[in-house]
């Protein structure tokens, strides 16, 4: 019997020890030095931590185009065929802020004609919307949907503004 017990003392102990060898191993497994990072390692870094936080108006722009915009533009900008004019690399969307400003402000017409199409909804106006508002949501669609145009000031929205009230 001491024998038998002697020997189970002996397994345990043993078991014991390489439960401990293991456990340990494991837990320095991860405190082990990671090989150098490689060139393209330290460039993919180097570009996320670059890269640059995107101004506030996009996104106070955004929260604006989806509450009035989104119905009628769609998610992706390009609008409704024959319906709702596209704001993807269209003209009156990139070129002169002012008739941006004024499809904005004062709405359109049915059976505006864009890009060689024509569309047959009506836009209302939003000059409800503050000139901060105006400037965010227009800044916004001139920078999304592949879009690249100088943003929008609320200054230029209110020298807008003033212009079509004389």
């Amino acid at each position: 019997m001491v024998k038998n017990r002697l020997l189970k003392d002996t397994i345990s102990g043993v078991l014991c020890a390489l439960a401990t060898i293991v456990l340990l191993n494991s837990c320095n497994s991860s405190n082990k030095k990671k090989a150098t990072p490689t060139k393209t390692e330290i460039q993919n870094v180097s570009k996320t931590a670059t890269k640059a936080k995107p101004p506030p108006y996009l996104a106070e722009g955004r929260k604006v185009y989806r509450q009035v915009c989104l119905t009628c533009h769609q998610a992706n900008g390009g609008g409704v065929p024959g319906l709702n004019p596209p704001l993807i690399k269209a003209d009156y969307v990139l070129g002169d802020k002012n008739n941006l400003l004024e499809i904005i402000i004062k709405g359109s017409e049915a059976g505006l004609a864009r890009n060689k199409s024509e569309y047959a909804n009506v836009m209302q106006g939003y000059g409800m919307l503050g000139d901060e508002e105006i400037a965010n949501v227009a800044s916004y669609i001139r920078n999304s949907f592949g879009n690249k145009a100088d943003p929008i000031t609320a200054g230029e929205v209110a020298a807008y503004r003033s212009s079509i009230k004389k």
